[in-house]
């Protein structure tokens, strides 16, 4: 007979290991639903969940009134879609693919692209952006009635609009002053990217679980940063002025044929820019159908030979050394000979006007006259050359203003110090050729001229929110008595001068300025060594309009223009820069309610 096998030990060993063993399951059990709950939560919620940025309202840009929407933010929708949810039915997608496309009303080519997307498989497709409410609502009704709601669906988003109409054909108001934003809520150019966080605020940031499409739930998203809202903006831009000065610079860009034409209406005290403009603009709210050479700001980013409207600023070097007065008598042959006989510079017509006063000089324009007059800053050319050129520094010349706008261009002028300057080159340099600078940079040397000497920073911002900004203190460059020399010069030039008289002055105001004509170096002509145009030029005026003094400076340039005859000293155009100045002068004088005590509407003084 067998023993038994069963034992009280055994059994004591045996419940034993069970206990141990579940002992140890309940231990590792509350290990990880316990000490490992957190990190296991973590990892649930990253596949579920994810964190989403969502941009803050926009700040909205107005004009100097406060009240006019220069740019805003408004809600649109777009179209999206998860292609793997819309089941096996060909015959169903096809019809749902040709009505969404024909209520959104796409081309060939978009449609064709719209019905790619919605037929790959991919998990997530924006078929759509920037659809109306009406559009809107037409989709989702047939996106219903068709059964397809999940796989497309209807979204908001924020979109960026220019309501202003502006003073060409399709373009926006003040577009190349303001900018656009793109897809991704980011300023590109003008305001909209200088003062890109300030407009944008910070993005709030949610942490959203995902649909089985893996699109993001934002209405039941946990928000881990509230964000900050982007602020207001208000600017120094009159609408109404900004309007006239860009339907003034497109006439003359038609009548011209000029590649382009730009103006810019600037408070010469404080730097306050009232209107700014180019033609050819564009339509901000179209910005994607515009090439990007158009969104580029003439008026502070495209530097350019300026030619005689420079003359002022030798005449400054001139008065600054002493070795000129407005009655000093200057001879004007004509002609004169540079670098013991290898270089000669002509005057526009050729022929010699004698012994004149250098007043007279500024007021015909002669380039003669002028380079004598640069020559004589000192004993030696490269003396001379370095008085001139720290003229040009002292007024900016070489650096950007500073003005609160995006890509602004700071020119180019040669240093005497780096590379020695011949004759030729001080005598080109006396009336503005060899240097390159921008029409925002003369609107500001100019203001220096005609406000006493003091150097502004220009600036199309007013205020931010509720915050006044505070315009830059203008350091002293030039002193009181020759900045009064100055303005007194420029009224000397338009009331001398027959045609000036007939094309500038404007009835009850006082007027000055002065002309540039500059020849334009094409460096693809002649099989590509370059040349210079006999059939366009740049023609510029810049100059001053005020009651009892200087209230304003207008800066127009007219970029290539076409001449109705080409003679020797004779380049007429259809409308004349100085011509162009009076009306913009007029527009701005009513539109700012600067009127002569007593009077109303100014007047040009043309018969």
């Amino acid at each position: 007979m067998l023993g038994r096998t069963d034992s009280r030990g055994r059994l004591l060993f045996v419940l034993l290991v069970f206990i141990m063993t579940g002992a140890g399951l309940v231990a590792r059990l509350a290990y990880w639903q316990v000490a490992q709950q957190p990190m296991l939560a973590a990892r649930a919620q990253d596949q579920t969940l994810t964190q989403v940025s969502i941009p803050s309202r926009r700040g909205t840009i107005y004009d100097r009134s406060g009240t006019v929407v220069m740019a805003t933010t408004v809600d649109r929708y777009m179209l999206e879609a998860n292609p793997n949810l819309l089941g096996s039915d060909a015959a169903a997608r096809t019809q749902l693919t040709n009505d969404l496309i024909g209520i959104i009303g796409l081309d060939p080519t978009d449609a064709a692209a719209f019905n790619q997307k919605l037929n790959s498989d991919r998990p997530y497709v924006i078929l759509a952006h920037d659809l109306d409410q009406p559009t809107a609502d037409r989709l989702q009704a047939t996106i219903t009635a068709e059964g397809a709601g999940n796989g497309v669906d209807i979204a908001t988003e924020a979109a960026r609009v220019e309501p202003q109409v502006g003073g060409a054909p399709n373009s926006s108001l003040a577009a190349q002053v303001l900018g656009f934003v793109n897809r991704d809520g980011v300023g590109q150019y003008g305001i909209e990217q200088y003062y890109q966080n300030i407009l944008a605020g910070r993005p709030k940031i949610v942490l959203a679980a995902r649909s089985i499409g893996g699109r993001p739930l934002i209405d039941t998203a946990q928000v881990v940063d509230p964000g900050t809202p982007g602020q207001d903006i208000t600017l120094t831009i009159d609408d109404n002025l900004q309007l006239a000065v860009e339907q003034e610079v497109m006439a003359a860009g038609v009548a011209d044929s000029a590649v382009s034409v730009s103006a810019v209406v600037i408070d010469p005290k404080t730097g306050q820019v009232y209107a700014e403009a180019s033609y050819p603009s564009y339509d901000a709210n179209n910005y994607a159908q515009t090439a990007s050479g158009e969104f580029v700001d003439p008026v502070i980013s495209d530097p350019y030979e300026p030619g005689s409207v420079f003359k002022m600023l030798t005449a400054l070097a001139a008065l600054q050394q002493g070795t000129i007065t407005p009655t000093s008598i200057v001879d004007d042959t004509g002609s004169l000979s540079l670098d013991h006989g290898t270089a000669r510079i002509y005057d526009s017509d050729k022929k010699p006007m004698g012994r004149i006063t250098f007043e007279k000089v500024l007021a015909f324009s002669r380039n003669v006259g002028a380079a004598r007059v640069a020559l004589g800053l000192a004993s030696t050319t490269n003396g001379a050359a370095s008085i001139l050129k720290a003229t040009w520094d002292k007024l900016g010349f070489g650096q950007p203003t500073g003005i609160d706008l995006a890509d602004e261009a700071g020119g180019t002028v040669h240093d005497p110090a780096i590379r020695p300057w011949y004759q030729l080159d001080l005598a080109n340099a006396a009336f503005g050729q060899g240097v390159a600078v921008t029409l925002i940079q003369l609107a500001t040397a100019y203001s220096a001229m005609v406000n006493g000497g003091k150097l502004v920073t220009p600036h199309v911002v007013a205020a931010i929110g509720n915050q006044p900004v505070a315009p830059t203190p203008g350091a002293q460059v030039i002193s009181p008595t020759i900045a009064a020399t100055l303005t007194n010069l420029m009224s000397y030039v338009v009331h001398t001068v027959p045609w000036y008289a007939a094309g500038t002055l404007v009835k009850g105001y006082l007027i000055g300025g002065k002309t540039g004509t500059a020849q334009i170096w094409d460096p693809h002509m002649n099989k590509g060594l370059g040349g210079w145009m006999t059939s366009r030029f740049n023609n510029t005026f810049i100059g001053y309009i005020g009651r009892n003094a200087p209230d304003l400076v207008i800066a127009v340039e007219i970029h290539e223009g076409k001449p109705l005859v080409i003679q020797q000293g004779n380049l007429p155009l259809a409308v004349e820069s100085y011509e162009l100045f009076r009306r913009i002068a007029t527009d701005s004088m009513t539109m700012l309610d600067l009127h002569p005590a007593g009077s109303g509407t100014p007047t040009s003084s043309n018969p």
